[in-house]
């Protein structure tokens, strides 16, 4: 996940790079007389690592407009608490300062994507961002198990 805008900008760097490689890549392989299925085959792994690393940039995009996808489970909440950050144009360093804490736990904390987290801090989070969680818990249990007879 991209989280600071100097990383935005090496990824989209990057991105270019990668994408005229390829190209170059693609006409070495055509000269030397592969064919297509060979060329895609030969390229899959860096178009793989390409694609992923557009959607991490299509995705801070989004982000940056504010177009934040429904969280579906819990696992996903620190993805948004560092989308939040990223939106609100709040560095780590603002953050740390909002929570207390050095950058240094802020920078780690989004490293992990905040796993383990507790509910707590997380609200101290969400509150140091001067934002407003609004949730629906729905669950949807499974069909309880029938009792072996005996």
């Amino acid at each position: 996940m991209i989280r600071t805008e100097q990383e935005y900008q090496e990824a989209t760097k990057r991105l270019h790079a990668e994408r005229e490689r390829m190209e170059q890549q693609r006409g070495e392989l055509l000269k030397a007389g592969l064919s297509d299925s060979e060329i895609k085959r030969a390229l899959d792994p860096v178009l793989s690592f390409h694609l992923q690393l557009q959607e991490e940039v299509d995705s801070y995009v989004r982000i940056k407009r504010g177009d934040f996808r429904e969280v579906e489970n819990l696992a996903a909440l620190g993805r948004l608490l560092i989308g939040l950050r990223i939106y609100l144009g709040m560095s780590q360093r603002q953050l740390a300062r909002q929570l207390g804490i050095d950058e240094s736990q802020v920078s780690r904390d989004e490293r992990n994507e905040y796993r383990g987290v507790s509910l707590e801090r997380a609200q101290l989070i969400i509150d140091a961002l001067g934002a407003r969680l609004v949730t629906r818990v729905e669950v949807h249990p499974p069909e309880p198990m029938e009792l072996a007879s005996a």
